[in-house]
């Protein structure tokens, strides 16, 4: 026991370090993946083939290539076709754009939730399909996907280890936690301080996402 509290108070500083750079990861490739997923399942909702197919694309496309793919192709191929990428913009904008099509989906079944004639009101009292989507039917669809939101948060959380454990090894909590263990080949300690950090981050979520349901949930 003692020497599980050694490992923390020495090396605390990189602990915290690599859990405030999961914690910035995580913000804001979640803020990525609400535009982008709430502008895809718009146009997977839309009435326009062409639109529904591209968000078709878009999310079987993410949705079925393996983050560590798509972390690989940007941080690596980009580079050869003369494009540079950073570590940072590759792991936020590959985590983001992973978590958007799922968090599209959800959306969508959201907006399914809504019943049609609230859309065909608001058509027949002049209002177009946009608008109507952005006053009246998305805000719903937000609160009644309250929990899934939540769950793909939790996943994002688990999901930016991988970041940090690929080549683009960004210095968060896993790349940290795995230098701390080489340093002191203490990998029970180690490790289990590492299990600590990401587990403050996803019962914290939870709580909150909890307290959102609770208060703007909509139940049927």
């Amino acid at each position: 026991m003692s020497e599980l509290w050694e490992v923390l108070t020495e090396h605390l500083p990189e602990f915290s370090s690599g859990l405030w750079v999961t914690v910035r990861l995580v913000a804001i490739a979640f803020v990525i993946a609400m535009v982008v997923g709430t502008l895809v399942a718009a146009m997977r909702i839309a009435p326009n083939r062409w639109l529904n197919r591209a968000g078709g694309i878009y999310v079987e496309t993410f949705r079925n290539v393996p983050l560590l793919v798509l972390l690989i192709i940007a941080f690596s191929g980009f580079p050869r076709a003369g494009v540079s990428v950073s570590q940072w913009v590759a792991g936020m904008a590959c985590l983001g754009l992973y978590t958007a099509a799922y968090i599209a989906e959800a959306l969508r079944s959201g907006v399914f939730a809504v019943g049609k004639g609230q859309v065909e009101a608001a058509l027949s009292l002049g209002l177009t399909y946009p608008r109507t989507m952005r006053r009246i039917i998305l805000p719903q669809a937000f609160r009644t996907v309250i929990p899934a939101l939540g769950s793909l948060i939790i996943a994002m959380i688990k999901n930016s280890a991988i970041v940090g454990g690929s080549l683009v090894a960004l210095p968060d909590l896993l790349k940290k936690t795995r230098e701390v263990q080489a340093d002191t080949a203490q990998p029970d300690e180690v490790y289990f301080w590492g299990a600590v950090g990401f587990l403050l981050m996803t019962v914290t979520v939870t709580l909150v996402f909890r307290y959102l349901e609770s208060r703007f949930s909509i139940r049927r």
